[in-house]
């Protein structure tokens, strides 16, 4: 699978959107990831993102886009669904099965309610509709840090809010590392986009997701908060709910049965809830 994973970037209207693509299969599926994407695009990230994602790989042709560069500030998540809407289109992507984790999820939100006929299979991970009291906590103070460049305090404290304990004591050198090194020329990247978060809302717009809709979330989110999660697929028409109750905001990457949970559920498959509860 690895032999097929490809780093592009598209050109449009005077700006470019890196994105990787990976897999075998003929569907296609559309990954969005979150709010780091203002840190880093996945610009050259083909092969490690293929080894991350490689369950999905296996049975789709797999597209994951950052936001374009550069980005205006005052940019919001439906205007980035927007963008993203251009680039399938440079590809020639129809439809597509779509995932949006953390901004991703915001930006997926509004995607599939303003194209559904684009949409087949929606997941949304640790995400919220709206603002709340946990979100705008934590992505205010990462502007904080990030306007006075305070690089790997910014870096540090979002490992701890995202991540368990048990997960920064096996990771805690490797996440070290990655607050010394990686710093961007600017920041204003990741100002524009965490300001997107903090504007972000989707709440009134739910009854036109049309998709069927899996949302996952973390009882131990503190990012978003759990109760995000439950909002959205209350409002979101026939949707599943997963919670973890052992995980926080990031989840996709500690939950061991997290691609195949959402493959299970992109495949039409019933499947049991993995260790927690609807």
């Amino acid at each position: 699978m690895l032999k097929h994973a490809k780093n592009g970037q598209l050109a449009m209207d005077g700006t470019t959107m890196d994105y990787v693509s990976f897999g075998e299969g003929d569907e296609a599926l559309v990954i969005l990831p979150g709010l780091g994407d203002g840190l880093r695009t996945v610009r050259g990230m083909a092969v490690p993102l293929a080894a991350m994602y490689r369950r999905f790989g296996e049975k789709y042709r797999v597209y994951v886009f950052s936001r374009k560069n550069p980005l205006p500030r005052g940019c919001s998540t439906r205007d980035m669904a927007m963008d993203l809407r251009t680039a399938m289109e440079h590809l020639g992507i129809r439809r597509a099965d779509l995932m949006g984790i953390s901004q991703g999820g915001m930006i997926a939100q509004h995607f599939a309610a303003d194209f559904p006929e684009l949409v087949g299979r929606l997941v949304l991970a640790a995400t919220a509709s709206q603002p709340n009291p946990v979100l705008e906590t934590a992505v205010s103070r990462w502007i904080g840090l990030a306007e006075e460049g305070r690089y790997r305090e910014l870096m540090r404290d979002n490992a701890e809010l995202m991540y368990t304990e048990a997960y920064l004591r096996r990771h805690r050198l490797a996440l070290a590392a990655a607050g010394r090194f990686g710093r961007p020329a600017s920041f204003e990247r990741f100002i524009g986009m965490a300001e997107a978060c903090l504007r972000h809302r989707c709440c009134d717009r739910l009854s036109l997701i049309r998709a069927e809709t899996l949302v996952m979330g973390g009882e131990k989110d503190r990012v978003v908060g759990p109760g995000a999660s439950r909002e959205l697929a209350a409002e979101i028409k026939g949707s599943r709910l997963v919670m973890y109750p052992q995980y926080g905001h990031a989840l996709y990457e500690e939950a061991a049965d997290f691609q195949e949970t959402v493959l299970r559920f992109l495949g039409r498959e019933t499947f049991p809830i993995p260790d927690g509860k609807r």
